[in-house]
């Protein structure tokens, strides 16, 4: 697979500075970006997480309220976003196995440009989340396989991972 070239770069004026791209002339759509992560952890540690709480309270229900909030302040931590009219973010939660917890979140927007980042961002603070609620109990912790799943909208149209 051939990497991208400069030209394809959009957040790169022509004469090599970094600029926001401008959006003005592209058409609101509807648009929706999935975005998935995974924390690595013992069972025992995982069972705490899945259950109704952990040495700093309930650990999912904190997790999820952080990565709304991470998604809706993305353009705040990432230099080039947009800022965007988030229309809705959802994060899950669920077993990957017997020693990882993945965390998923969808967001959605009807605008300009994608929410690409902002389900991004949800995930790894969610993921941050939970280590700092459980660091306590064990110490290694490991966030891993934070991507970008699917997305829908816009010119590019929808995309799949894997697909």
């Amino acid at each position: 697979m051939a990497g991208p070239s400069e030209s394809d770069l959009t957040h790169l004026a022509s004469d090599g500075r970094p600029r926001m791209v401008d959006v003005g002339d592209k058409p609101v759509t509807r648009r929706r970006a999935v975005a998935g992560g995974l924390v690595v952890m013992h069972p025992d540690t995982l069972t705490l997480a899945l259950g109704a709480g952990g040495p700093k309270g309930p650990v999912l229900d904190v997790a999820r309220v952080a990565g709304i909030l991470a998604a809706k302040r993305t353009a705040e931590l990432v230099p080039l976003c947009h800022t965007l009219p988030v229309d809705a973010v959802d994060v899950e939660f669920f077993a990957d196995g017997p020693e990882a917890l993945a965390i998923r979140a969808t967001v959605t927007t009807t605008g300009r440009t994608g929410v690409e980042m902002e389900a991004l961002t949800a995930v790894s603070v969610a993921a941050l989340t939970v280590i700092d609620m459980l660091k306590a109990v064990q110490k290694d912790l490991t966030i891993t396989d934070v991507g970008l799943l699917e997305k829908t909208g816009g010119r590019s149209g929808a995309w799949t991972r894997g697909r």
